[in-house]
């Protein structure tokens, strides 16, 4: 593939991706949902393999959110089996080539297969350095919140904290993702605006791109276009363009003061 728009010097670290159009790419073409998850999967490894080869060392994939679990049964139980099968088959090549795998959400509502399944690869890549693909299963960005509050309010009555102390690292060291980089870029396909409550932490300055591509379809053109884009961005962090520009520190900044 040609890869000659984009510039390896300045490649996001971290991409996470609502993969999102399986449903509707099946009823398109008269297909079962669940054929649309198949394909969807193939999407999967043409991803983490594109990644992995030009150098993008974080990538997570909301596969399966809290309020996928109302979908009908059969529909559940069939992802529930694409997964086992995806993690049982792409271990090999994640040893391979040191990928490391990560999970977060709720891991209790898994069936127990699936979660013995998915925690031996988790163990066995663990040591993995070249890559990190990270899984959201079971999980929303409102959910996590909540498990971090109690989590942080236990330790506050236990005495670990004052809450005088919390602060922005506090909060996100009790995340799922606490040593994982924010996302930098947050791609959603099938056209829907929204970000259907995935990272609603971190994505607090990722730079956000919608493709009308429903995900079977979405292949390494697709991710390259996305890619080339966020190169075209200017992220400011709430800077303005002249400070982007030139980074130099202001007067204040300089003296020790900040704005």
């Amino acid at each position: 593939m040609d890869l000659s728009g984009l510039d390896k010097s300045r490649l996001p670290q971290h991409v996470a991706i609502i993969m999102d159009g399986n449903g509707r790419w099946a009823k398109e073409r008269g297909k079962s949902r669940i054929e649309g998850h198949r394909r969807g999967k193939t999407s999967v490894r043409v991803i983490v393999e594109m990644s992995r080869k030009i150098g993008i060392p974080y990538l997570s994939l909301y596969a399966f959110s809290t309020e996928n679990w109302l979908r009908p049964q059969d529909e559940v139980h069939a992802l529930m089996g694409l997964l086992e099968h995806y993690l049982a088959a792409e271990q090999a090549k994640m040893m391979r080539y040191s990928i490391r795998l990560l999970a977060i959400g709720d891991r209790s509502r898994l069936p127990i297969s699936v979660r013995r399944t998915l925690e031996r690869v988790i163990d066995l890549t663990r040591d993995n350095k070249r890559m990190t693909v990270i899984l959201a299963l079971s999980y929303s960005g409102r959910n996590e919140v909540v498990r971090m509050v109690k989590r942080l309010a236990s330790e506050v009555r236990e005495g670990k904290y004052e809450p005088e102390e919390i602060d922005e690292k506090i909060i996100a060291a009790h995340m799922d993702t606490p040593d994982v980089p924010d996302p930098d870029l947050l791609i959603r396909t099938s056209g829907e605006l929204r970000i259907s409550n995935f990272y609603l932490w971190q994505i607090a300055y990722s730079e956000l791109y919608v493709t009308p591509t429903l995900w079977p379809d979405f292949r390494e053109k697709d991710y390259l276009q996305a890619l080339i884009e966020f190169q075209r961005r200017r992220r400011r962090f709430g800077r303005t363009d002249e400070q982007v520009l030139d980074p130099a520190p202001s007067s204040l900044e300089a003296s020790g003061i900040k704005s």
